[in-house]
């Protein structure tokens, strides 16, 4: 680690010097370099302090082997919490080195289902839709709902949000997976528990210049959106549908009144699940065997379940509960998520895979 900590600590000189040239601004690869510059920034500084604190380790060390007596039990003593706040810095350090995930700056675009369970299943859909729209209304993350398709007891058999908001797909990506929930149904007349499940796809917001989609490669049908029935009827075809051929991807959106915006929001949504599709191909190719750190992210394992007789949420992956269901589901997350991010760091750190 310290090789390759001397290493940025040298880059980060050189791109220091060269920016600082008079003309630096005229190179065509100025802001490609400031880019670079910083984000090595952090590391550098952290690196600086680090080795700070072992130098003054040292001397402390030094001074004591010269002393006897309570001056010397001091200065143990110093060195011990010297020793303790080095190796603080140095986890920090190894975190600071890990592969971050490139997608981690990105936006994202939320997909829930209603699995199995029937109208229940909707109703709990509808339950995940309003805990994450709270999630990034505390969060101030932008909200833009592509598609709604409600059902007549107020629940959704599918759901998907725009969330263009950069670093919302760092902090909703553990969310994909099947959530699971336990409760008695409101239509349940013997007080017996039902179990539901829901399906949660997060995916990575696609650039604009990273996934091509070719006009022979799609079909666009025109035709009336639809909702729970009267009013929310649409009677003029402004409902879009693209469907990818290469692929077999089916994009809908209606939750617009504009045509032109339902294409729009369409055509987001088909380049995330592209870009997933394409990312996901991708790194397979590379290891075979390569799977997430905290689960697969695939929407068919069961990552959660929400017991609501006992109010505990307990997820799979960690074996993390919280008893906080109305908070939970008032937007909460922040906990579970925190956990589920420390977990990844963990494994990263110990090569787990």
């Amino acid at each position: 680690m310290l090789g390759r900590l001397e290493e940025i600590a040298k880059r980060y000189a050189a791109l220091t010097e060269e920016l600082s040239a008079p003309d630096a601004y005229l190179s065509p690869r100025f802001v490609e370099r400031s880019k670079e510059r910083a984000e090595l920034e952090e590391i550098v500084e952290a690196y600086h302090v680090c080795k700070r604190t072992a130098e003054e380790l040292e001397t402390t060390c030094a001074e004591a082997e010269a002393e006897s007596g309570e001056m010397r039990d001091m200065l143990l003593e110093e060195a011990e919490l010297l020793r303790a706040k080095l190796k603080e810095q140095e986890d920090g350090l190894k975190l600071m080195l890990l592969p971050k995930d490139k997608d981690d700056g990105r936006g994202c675009t939320l997909e829930i289902r209603a699995g199995a369970g029937g109208e229940e299943a909707a109703l709990f859909a509808y339950e995940l839709y309003r805990m994450y729209m709270a999630y990034c209304e505390k969060h101030r993350f932008s909200w833009e709902v592509a598609d709604l398709n409600e059902t007549e007891l107020g629940g959704i058999k599918e759901a998907i949000v725009l969330i263009g908001s950069k670093g919302a797909y760092k902090r909703l990506k553990y969310e994909s997976g099947v959530h699971r929930v336990q409760r008695v149904p409101e239509t349940e007349s013997q007080g017996r528990i039902h179990t539901s499940t829901c399906t949660v796809a997060v995916l990575p917001e696609a650039e604009e210049v990273e996934v091509e989609v070719k006009d022979e490669d799609i079909r666009i049908d025109l035709f009336r959106s639809s909702g729970a029935g009267g009013q929310k009827v649409n009677k003029t075809e402004t409902a879009i549908r693209i469907t990818h051929f290469p692929t077999g991807i089916v994009v809908t959106c209606q939750d617009e009144r504009s045509q032109l915006k339902n294409k729009e929001k369409a055509f987001r949504v088909l380049k995330s699940r592209l870009y997933d599709y394409y990312r996901s191909r991708a790194e397979g190719a590379e290891a075979a065997n390569r799977r997430s750190l905290v689960g697969t992210g695939d929407r068919s394992e069961r990552i959660r379940t929400y017991n609501f007789p006992q109010s505990r949420i307990t997820d799979h992956r960690i074996g993390l509960s919280l008893h906080s269901m109305q908070e939970f589901l008032a937007g909460d997350l922040d906990e579970m998520i925190d956990a589920l991010a420390r977990r990844e760091q963990e494994l990263k750190l110990s090569g787990g895979d």
